[in-house]
């Protein structure tokens, strides 16, 4: 299990990491060797791309890097950095507001391979995740499984037989049979920063569609 980690850029001679905006939303920290001002990118919730905050220079940062950045850290939890070090030896301060320290439960953590199946596996034709092909997945899985059918039947609550699907299915995709209920919730929740809908927005519809013609 991996925690947040910085990761080494290919693009330029740096190493960057992803960290929670204090407005809300993903960012991209990126810094290099031959400056102390590092390089910052919010994450588009719409086109998953970085979007470069004025002072970046994109001479210094181009958008190859972010790309390469937003790719590498997908899958990790945020980092709370407060200076890093180089491998020069310096020492560099981060630039812009940090997210207060607050007392937090036992960190859920997930493994970035595992999480960048799931990405393989619902990635479409042109290259971006499809919310679509995660939903009918869900929503054909949900339909020939006889345990969810009979949750169905028993008119166990939406959020019930959601967790017992998308948990079933992730465990499947990952290979790991052994994905706690937190660890496929902290998927969950990471495939939902890059879209302004909820994730699984169809198949809870679906759901209820299931539940309601159970009751006749």
């Amino acid at each position: 299990m991996i925690r947040t980690n910085t990761v080494t850029l290919s693009v330029i001679q740096g190493i960057a990491y992803r960290q929670k905006l204090p407005a809300g939303g993903s960012g991209i920290v990126i810094y290099r060797e031959d400056t102390a001002q590092p390089g910052i990118a919010s994450i588009s919730k719409t086109s998953g791309e970085a979007i470069l905050t004025a002072n970046t220079s994109k001479e210094l940062f181009p958008k190859e890097a972010f790309a390469e950045a937003i790719k590498l850290t997908t899958g990790l939890p945020y980092r709370k950095q407060g200076k890093v070090q180089l491998k020069a030896g310096s020492q560099a301060e981060e630039a812009v507001e940090a997210v207060p320290d607050e007392p937090v439960a036992e960190e859920t953590v997930v493994d970035s391979a595992e999480y960048q199946k799931l990405i393989d596996k619902y990635t479409d034709k042109s290259g971006k995740f499809s919310y679509a092909l995660l939903n009918k997945d869900l929503i054909k899985f949900a339909h020939s499984s006889s345990i969810a059918r009979q949750m169905v039947k028993d008119r166990k609550r939406t959020d019930t037989i959601r967790k017992y699907v998308v948990g079933s299915k992730f465990k499947m995709i990952t290979g790991n049979s052994g994905l706690t209920d937190a660890q496929v919730g902290k998927m969950a929740d990471l495939l939902d920063e890059v879209s302004p809908k909820g994730v699984f927005r169809e198949f809870n519809d679906e759901i209820r569609r299931s539940l309601k013609a159970a009751k006749k």
